[in-house]
């Protein structure tokens, strides 16, 4: 079923962006809805994905919309990319920070322009009670937002899909052992539990 759980977060990450944010910076953009719903704020955007299919799919989705403002797409591994410091208003990571070692967040913070914030959804294991209490409770919402988001797309007009199969990694962290490291290399940031086995990491470059 259609329902997509980065998406459903979508608001809840632009929530975080600071004011007059200017550059963006989306790790593992995938087909770039996210990194398109960043430039139709007129913030300039450079979306990085390892996946040629997912990219393909992203500039395609992007030539398909007349009028869409540009975001410029780079294949890369972001835990390799050399990264412009102190240069990004915002940098958002959907799902993709267990795709690479957690250290990658040093690199991300120090890409940060002062005032800057760096905004993690990312996935963790059932290891506590508390996770499997979570992932309990989100498995009947689960069920009813794919039902729904399903009956309103086979009612609707025929879209463009633009799901692609990229390589995915079940992720492996705790969320435990997370929070011990955020707290050590990002120091001040925020962690909350989600509904759809998700977290949420806020940091904010201090301004001076």
């Amino acid at each position: 079923m259609p329902f997509d759980h980065n998406d459903h977060y979508h608001r809840l990450l632009l929530r975080q962006l600071p004011p007059r944010c200017r550059t963006a910076l989306d790790v593992g953009c995938g087909t770039g809805r996210f990194a398109r719903r960043l430039a139709a704020r007129g913030i300039d955007v450079h979306a990085v994905d390892p996946s040629p299919d997912a990219l393909a799919r992203a500039r395609a989705a992007a030539a398909e919309t007349p009028g869409a403002p540009p975001v410029r797409y780079q294949r890369a591994d972001a835990s390799r990319l050399q990264l412009p410091p102190g240069h990004y208003d915002f940098i958002s990571c959907l799902a993709s920070l267990h795709h690479m070692p957690f250290e990658t967040v040093s690199a991300l913070r120090a890409a940060l322009a002062p005032g800057g914030v760096l905004a993690v959804l990312g996935c963790y294991p059932e290891r506590t009670p508390a996770d499997w209490a979570w992932s309990l409770a989100a498995v009947p919402v689960n069920a009813v937002a794919r039902l729904a988001v399903g009956t309103a797309e086979a009612l609707g007009p025929p879209g463009v899909a633009d799901r692609v199969k990229a390589p995915t990694a079940p992720p492996t962290v705790p969320l435990s052992r997370i929070r011990r490291e955020a707290a050590e290399l990002l120091p001040g940031c925020r962690i909350r539990r989600l509904l759809f086995w998700r977290y949420l990491l806020v940091f904010r470059r201090p301004d001076s």
